[in-house]
């Protein structure tokens, strides 16, 4: 049944894969979170119609001249603009957050909590466990911001090409949100062993407290981003396995 439907032109000449390449209605992408994503389901759609139908027919023209990719390309360049000013944006903020992270850790290396010995320059509490602890998390929280600025730049200077929006530009947004996180929760974990190394001896409440106020932010990071983030993973990885069937049937 599929051999026989899919080579049916219309009175146009518009074959099967015309008809994708032609604008879709916005209510399919109800479901699609970023105008970025809403030209990867538009691209991976067309994708897996090109698959079914025979080669000679992906490079037939219509009778205005146009071949489904040449017709894709001029229906879909308004989402293209669009969804590349999303990339954009949302990498422009992310990055603004990332750079002041590491300005802030940065400066968090110098100095230690406790301060140091003016003679030899060694740090007072350099044994205590809590300021090792400050040590690996503030470098961690620098080398994740750092990483995060990059990508999110690499994000900035890329093509905004068609098939970038494929795997290319939702994997460095993922990458780049995942290596964020993970600076802003090494950052209140230095943030708190900073305390601890001061106030570890008759009022351990304070350093208790603090930490636990210092979860806010990651509390609020995860709750209110973890749609935008589960929405970017399932985009960037699990999109090879959309059209995929989970059990194989006698009349595919």
């Amino acid at each position: 049944m599929k051999d026989l439907i899919t080579p049916i032109k219309d009175e146009k000449d518009n074959n099967m894969l015309h008809m994708v390449a032609k604008s879709v209605k916005q209510n399919r992408f109800q479901n699609v979170s970023g105008v970025a994503f809403q030209m990867q389901s538009e691209l991976l759609w067309f994708q897996e119609v090109e698959k079914m139908i025979p080669p000679n027919y992906r490079e037939r023209k219509n009778k205005d001249g146009k071949t489904p990719q040449d017709l894709f390309t001029k229906t879909h360049a308004d989402l293209l603009k669009d969804g590349g000013e999303w990339m954009k944006n949302t990498a422009s903020q992310c990055m603004v957050v990332a750079t002041l992270i590491a300005t802030i850790v940065f400066a968090a290396a110098f100095t230690l909590p406790g301060g140091y010995n003016q003679n030899t320059g060694i740090p007072f509490f350099r044994k205590e466990p809590c300021l090792i602890i400050f040590v690996i998390a503030d470098a961690v929280s620098l080398i994740c911001s750092s990483t995060s600025v990059l990508i999110f730049l690499s994000i900035l200077t890329s093509r905004y090409a068609e098939r970038d929006f494929l795997e290319s530009l939702p994997r460095k947004l993922v990458n780049g949100i995942a290596t964020l996180f993970l600076s802003i929760v090494t950052m209140m974990i230095a943030f708190s062993a900073s305390f601890f190394v001061l106030y570890n001896k008759k009022v351990e409440w304070v350093p208790i407290t603090i930490t636990g106020l210092a979860g806010i932010p990651v509390i609020l990071y995860v709750t209110l981003q973890h749609g935008l983030f589960r929405d970017v993973f399932k985009s960037a990885y699990q999109t090879r396995y959309l059209f995929k069937r989970n059990k194989r049937v006698l009349y595919y």
